[in-house]
């Protein structure tokens, strides 16, 4: 019996019903084809094997961007953003509020520019049923039928990387999605343990890891010198998150530096930066046309000022139970 030519949200919707297997006989006939994204003059690099290229900057959409309670001042901002070069857009299901979901919002702008944005989203949920149901609600909020980038959320230790990568578990689930073509590649992300990460970086086929930058851990595991590395190694993208949190502790750390020092890091891909205000976000533009990779020195100096804030473990994003976004 032949296999008969159904539309992307009819197979969707079978895809995301079915075991945690996700074993088919007729696979989608229509992959996903790119365009060739418009970064209207800001940098861009190629994000590892995925061999997409995206700008340095990428638009974070979680606790900083949840606070502009103003919709069409959010509205705004990804418009400009998306006007101005910086097509690459980090949300996940868990990023809101008592009054801003972020795939929501986001996902007002994708139904008519789609394919200008390329898109990442996460799912959190531990249990292959539950993180099916989510990743569903996530696009029916962002108005798609696929996404870019569909991580894994917020790896928090060994263990925990053991439980997603289980027979029939989570990563089964994002990898029967990448093979029907709903995900075009798939990744991971973390912020609480350099030894998890690097583990899922060596020992999985993903394509992609977003890992927090100037962190460490309790257990004092450098993530830029531990995980990064074998990430890279690996092809994977690098993306790095938590660029500029450093200045919560040192007040003399300048936004600008940390963003470059991140930007220079040779085996980082995209930095993704939350974005608040029109005025960050034009300052984040301005900085990434004028953006020159800094030099050994420079680089040095700005990991001895960090030390303090390596050795602070109050920051509440620092702590192990810690996650990004609410349940929304």
């Amino acid at each position: 019996m032949s296999c008969k030519c159904i539309s992307r949200r009819k197979f969707l919707k079978g895809v995301l019903a079915t075991t945690t297997t996700l074993t088919f006989g007729c696979k989608f006939v229509s992959p996903i084809t790119y365009p060739k994204f418009d970064p209207k003059g800001v940098p861009t690099r190629t994000l590892g094997k995925t061999g997409i290229h995206v700008p340095l900057i990428g638009i974070g959409t979680g606790s900083r961007f949840c606070s502009v309670y103003d919709e069409d001042k959010g509205l705004e901002i990804l418009t400009y953003a998306l006007d101005h070069g910086l097509y690459y857009w980090d949300t996940a299901h868990n990023y809101g509020n008592d009054k801003v979901i972020s795939e929501k919002r986001v996902g007002k702008i994708l139904k008519k520019r789609r394919k200008e944005v390329f898109l990442a989203t996460k799912v959190h949920a531990r249990n292959a049923e539950e993180a099916k149901r989510h990743i569903e609600e996530s696009l029916k909020r962002l108005q798609t039928d696929y996404v870019d980038i569909l991580q894994i959320h917020s790896i928090k230790s060994v263990e925990d990387a053991k439980e997603v990568v289980k027979k029939g578990g989570v990563l089964d689930v994002v990898r029967g999605l990448k093979e029907q073509g709903v995900a075009k590649f798939i990744g991971f992300t973390g912020h609480s343990s350099a030894e998890a990460m690097a583990i899922l970086a060596r020992d999985y086929d993903f394509d992609t890891m977003l890992i927090a930058l100037n962190h460490f851990s309790t257990g004092h595991e450098n993530f830029e010198k531990h995980a990064v590395p074998i990430a890279s190694e690996k092809g994977l993208g690098i993306m790095v998150m938590k660029v500029i949190r450093p200045r919560e502790t040192i007040k003399s750390l300048s936004s600008k530096d940390l963003i470059n020092y991140s930007l220079s890091l040779k085996q980082a891909h995209v930095a993704v930066l939350g974005i608040d205000s029109m005025d960050v976000l034009k300052q984040n533009i301005a900085l990434l046309k004028d953006f020159k990779a800094l030099d050994a020195k420079k680089m040095e100096s700005i990991r001895v000022l960090l030390t303090p804030f390596f050795s602070h473990e109050n920051v509440a994003w620092m702590l192990p139970d810690y996650r990004d976004g609410l349940l929304v």
